[in-house]
């Protein structure tokens, strides 16, 4: 752990610092969940803070290892990263001071003056990191890497991520019986949630608290981010699967199965957005749902046979 550490310092300090404050942050929410009963809108109190610091502890040093990669522009890099990290560093801060200090809930949050303040401030870190996010993508475009398919995986999940961040927009929507309030005349204390088609606080999954009776925006919000690890550890396993697959020690054979994994993962990310968008809970899909979900599955697996096939048979009519 001392040497990771050390090795994520040299890449970007200010992301990881970030990251060992999460990982910190993450053991005391660890040890909070066992010991403290609270709840905070029917969920423990120390799940949300846990499941924002693992998150970012993941996120900070994929980052920092994409930019890494950036030679063209590496001072621009730099301050992406950095401002990634004051902001969703803020913003972790804003969560600590909200959630397990005051007690009190940190999104959508419009009871109070200063409830609104920290909404406010917590909008502007989320923005950042966001904007720096979508600055990295555009950084990774113009950078050449001696792997193509990494190279397609960088950009691909850094997107896919940078889109991911973009549907946490969403969930600031009044809900019908928040506009309810608005329209006439009234300030709800809410305004904005995770849940389509009802109020935030009912049956979710364990920790995750996914709404097990609704649509849930956190989903596809979630899938989306992690695409900026999914993909190019993708990339990197099939460099390590070439040593007992020949077929994978081919650049192309990679490349386009790194492609048929991110259209995949986009598919994945539409449909959960689909679905939630729809009210519909993640453990009660419907048969439009179960239908989208055969089809992508089938493209994929046919995209990944295609993808392994068709430079072999290239290669065989050449030897001909």
């Amino acid at each position: 752990m001392a040497s990771w550490g050390l090795r994520l310092f040299r890449l970007h300090r200010p992301l990881g610092v970030l990251a060992g404050a999460m990982v910190l942050l993450a053991v005391a929410c660890v040890f909070g969940l066992l010991l403290d009963d609270r709840t905070l809108v029917n969920a423990p109190l120390w799940a949300k803070p846990f499941k924002f610091a693992v998150s970012v502890a993941l996120y900070a040093p994929t980052l920092a290892w994409l930019l890494s990669l950036v030679k063209r522009g590496r001072r621009a890099g730099w301050w992406m990263g950095t401002a990634f990290a004051v902001g969703m560093g803020t913003d972790m801060a804003l969560l600590v001071w909200q959630v397990l200090v005051q007690d009190r809930p940190l999104h959508f949050n419009h009871e109070t003056a200063a409830d609104v303040t920290i909404g406010n401030i917590l909008a502007t870190g989320a923005f950042t990191a966001w904007g720096a996010t979508a600055a990295v993508v555009v950084l990774l475009l113009f950078q050449k890497l001696p792997d193509r398919a990494l190279t397609s995986a960088l950009r691909w999940g850094t997107g896919l991520a940078a889109g991911g961040m973009g549907l946490a927009l969403m969930m600031f929507s009044a809900s019908p019986a928040q506009q309810r309030v608005l329209d006439s005349g009234g300030t709800p204390s809410m305004i904005g949630g995770h849940t389509v088609g009802l109020e935030d606080g009912g049956p979710g999954l364990p920790l995750l608290g996914w709404s097990t009776v609704g649509g849930d925006l956190r989903i596809p919000h979630f899938v989306g981010i992690h695409a900026i690890q999914a993909l190019p550890l993708l990339a990197l396993a099939l460099v390590a699967l070439s040593r007992r697959y020949p077929a994978l020690s081919n650049e192309l054979v990679r490349r386009r199965l790194v492609w048929t994994g991110a259209v995949g993962y986009a598919g994945v990310i539409a449909i959960t957005a689909w679905q939630a968008m729809r009210g519909q809970s993640i453990v009660r899909p419907d048969f439009w749902t179960l239908a989208a979900t055969a089809g992508l599955v089938t493209v994929v697996a046919l995209g990944g046979v295609l993808a392994a096939r068709v430079p072999a048979e290239r290669h065989a009519l050449r030897g001909f």
